[in-house]
Protein backbone atom coordinates (compact mmCIF):
# COMPACT_ATOMS: atom_id res chain seq x y z
CA UNK A 1 0.00 0.00 0.00
CA UNK A 2 1.03 3.60 -0.54
CA UNK A 3 2.51 5.46 2.29
CA UNK A 4 0.84 8.69 3.35
CA UNK A 5 3.20 11.63 3.50
CA UNK A 6 3.49 12.91 7.03
CA UNK A 7 3.02 16.60 7.66
CA UNK A 8 5.85 18.27 9.48
CA UNK A 9 4.94 19.17 13.04
CA UNK A 10 4.02 22.80 13.40
CA UNK A 11 3.85 25.04 16.39
CA UNK A 12 0.43 25.36 17.98
CA UNK A 13 -1.65 28.27 16.73
CA UNK A 14 -1.68 30.02 20.10
CA UNK A 15 2.13 29.98 20.15
CA UNK A 16 2.36 31.32 16.58
CA UNK A 17 0.13 34.23 17.65
CA UNK A 18 1.64 34.82 21.10
CA UNK A 19 5.30 34.78 20.05
CA UNK A 20 5.17 37.87 17.77
CA UNK A 21 3.02 39.68 20.34
CA UNK A 22 5.56 38.93 23.07
CA UNK A 23 8.41 40.16 20.88
CA UNK A 24 6.44 43.34 20.12
CA UNK A 25 5.79 43.92 23.83
CA UNK A 26 9.49 43.51 24.69
CA UNK A 27 10.51 45.88 21.89
CA UNK A 28 8.00 48.51 23.05
CA UNK A 29 9.14 48.29 26.68
CA UNK A 30 12.81 48.59 25.73
CA UNK A 31 12.12 51.40 23.27
CA UNK A 32 10.10 53.35 25.83
CA UNK A 33 13.23 53.97 27.89
CA UNK A 34 11.74 52.31 30.96
CA UNK A 35 15.08 50.80 31.88
CA UNK A 36 17.15 53.93 31.30
CA UNK A 37 18.62 54.69 34.69
CA UNK A 38 21.21 57.30 33.77
CA UNK A 39 20.35 60.35 35.87
CA UNK A 40 20.23 63.63 34.00
CA UNK A 41 21.87 66.35 36.08
CA UNK A 42 20.81 69.84 35.13
CA UNK A 43 22.34 73.17 35.89
CA UNK A 44 20.29 75.82 37.67
CA UNK A 45 19.83 77.67 34.39
CA UNK A 46 18.51 74.52 32.69
CA UNK A 47 16.13 73.82 35.57
CA UNK A 48 14.89 77.42 35.50
CA UNK A 49 14.43 77.30 31.71
CA UNK A 50 12.41 74.07 31.99
CA UNK A 51 10.15 75.61 34.63
CA UNK A 52 9.78 78.85 32.65
CA UNK A 53 8.59 76.89 29.61
CA UNK A 54 5.61 75.62 31.62
CA UNK A 55 4.60 78.92 33.23
CA UNK A 56 2.16 81.23 31.47
CA UNK A 57 2.96 84.90 31.02
CA UNK A 58 0.61 86.82 33.35
CA UNK A 59 -0.14 89.54 30.79
CA UNK A 60 -0.01 87.48 27.56
CA UNK A 61 -2.35 85.01 25.94
CA UNK A 62 -1.02 81.47 25.66
CA UNK A 63 2.67 82.36 25.82
CA UNK A 64 5.11 81.05 28.34
CA UNK A 65 7.33 83.40 30.30
CA UNK A 66 10.25 81.93 28.36
CA UNK A 67 8.69 83.07 25.06
CA UNK A 68 7.47 86.50 26.15
CA UNK A 69 9.40 89.74 26.57
CA UNK A 70 6.64 91.50 28.52
CA UNK A 71 7.74 93.12 31.76
CA UNK A 72 5.50 90.80 33.78
CA UNK A 73 7.09 87.78 32.09
CA UNK A 74 10.56 89.09 32.83
CA UNK A 75 9.57 89.62 36.47
CA UNK A 76 8.25 86.06 36.73
CA UNK A 77 11.43 84.74 35.08
CA UNK A 78 13.56 86.52 37.70
CA UNK A 79 11.29 85.16 40.42
CA UNK A 80 11.72 81.60 39.08
CA UNK A 81 15.50 82.01 38.80
CA UNK A 82 15.67 83.24 42.41
CA UNK A 83 13.61 80.29 43.68
CA UNK A 84 15.72 77.78 41.72
CA UNK A 85 18.91 79.40 43.07
CA UNK A 86 17.45 79.03 46.57
CA UNK A 87 17.20 75.27 45.95
CA UNK A 88 13.46 74.91 45.49
CA UNK A 89 12.14 72.03 43.40
CA UNK A 90 10.00 72.50 40.30
CA UNK A 91 6.90 71.51 42.29
CA UNK A 92 7.69 74.06 44.99
CA UNK A 93 8.22 76.79 42.38
CA UNK A 94 4.93 75.89 40.69
CA UNK A 95 3.12 75.93 44.03
CA UNK A 96 4.55 79.35 44.93
CA UNK A 97 3.50 80.77 41.55
CA UNK A 98 0.02 79.23 41.82
CA UNK A 99 -0.46 80.70 45.29
CA UNK A 100 0.54 84.14 43.99
CA UNK A 101 -1.07 84.20 40.51
CA UNK A 102 -3.67 81.42 40.61
CA UNK A 103 -3.93 78.07 38.84
CA UNK A 104 -4.04 79.71 35.39
CA UNK A 105 -0.35 80.65 35.66
CA UNK A 106 0.57 77.08 34.71
CA UNK A 107 0.40 76.17 31.01
CA UNK A 108 0.08 72.48 31.92
CA UNK A 109 -2.10 71.65 34.91
CA UNK A 110 -0.39 69.61 37.63
CA UNK A 111 -0.71 65.84 37.56
CA UNK A 112 -3.48 64.65 39.86
CA UNK A 113 -1.51 61.51 40.60
CA UNK A 114 -2.11 57.93 39.62
CA UNK A 115 -2.54 56.55 36.16
CA UNK A 116 -4.89 58.48 33.98
CA UNK A 117 -7.98 56.69 32.68
CA UNK A 118 -7.02 57.66 29.15
CA UNK A 119 -4.03 55.32 29.40
CA UNK A 120 -5.80 52.48 31.23
CA UNK A 121 -8.84 52.06 28.94
CA UNK A 122 -6.90 51.13 25.75
CA UNK A 123 -4.78 48.64 27.68
CA UNK A 124 -7.87 46.98 29.18
CA UNK A 125 -9.61 46.90 25.78
CA UNK A 126 -6.54 45.41 24.10
CA UNK A 127 -6.21 42.75 26.81
CA UNK A 128 -9.90 41.89 26.45
CA UNK A 129 -9.58 41.64 22.68
CA UNK A 130 -6.52 39.40 22.98
CA UNK A 131 -8.32 37.20 25.50
CA UNK A 132 -11.33 36.95 23.17
CA UNK A 133 -9.21 36.04 20.16
CA UNK A 134 -7.27 33.54 22.26
CA UNK A 135 -10.53 31.94 23.45
CA UNK A 136 -11.77 31.65 19.86
CA UNK A 137 -8.48 30.04 18.74
CA UNK A 138 -8.54 27.67 21.71
CA UNK A 139 -12.14 26.58 21.03
CA UNK A 140 -11.44 26.15 17.32
CA UNK A 141 -8.32 24.07 17.96
CA UNK A 142 -10.30 21.80 20.32
CA UNK A 143 -13.08 21.46 17.75
CA UNK A 144 -10.58 20.59 15.01
CA UNK A 145 -8.83 18.09 17.29
CA UNK A 146 -12.20 16.44 18.05
CA UNK A 147 -13.02 16.39 14.35
CA UNK A 148 -9.68 14.77 13.50
CA UNK A 149 -10.13 12.22 16.29
CA UNK A 150 -13.61 11.39 14.92
CA UNK A 151 -12.23 10.98 11.39
CA UNK A 152 -9.42 8.77 12.64
CA UNK A 153 -11.90 6.39 14.31
CA UNK A 154 -13.91 5.95 11.15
Amino acid sequence: MGRVAERPTRLPLWLRVALPLAVLAVVLVIGSGLFDTVPQTQTQAQRAAAIEAGVRCPSCTDLSVAQSNATTAIAVRHQIEDMVAAGRSAAQVDQALVSEYGQTILLVPPDAGGISVIYVIPVVLAAGALAGVGAVFWRRSRAFAALRAGEART
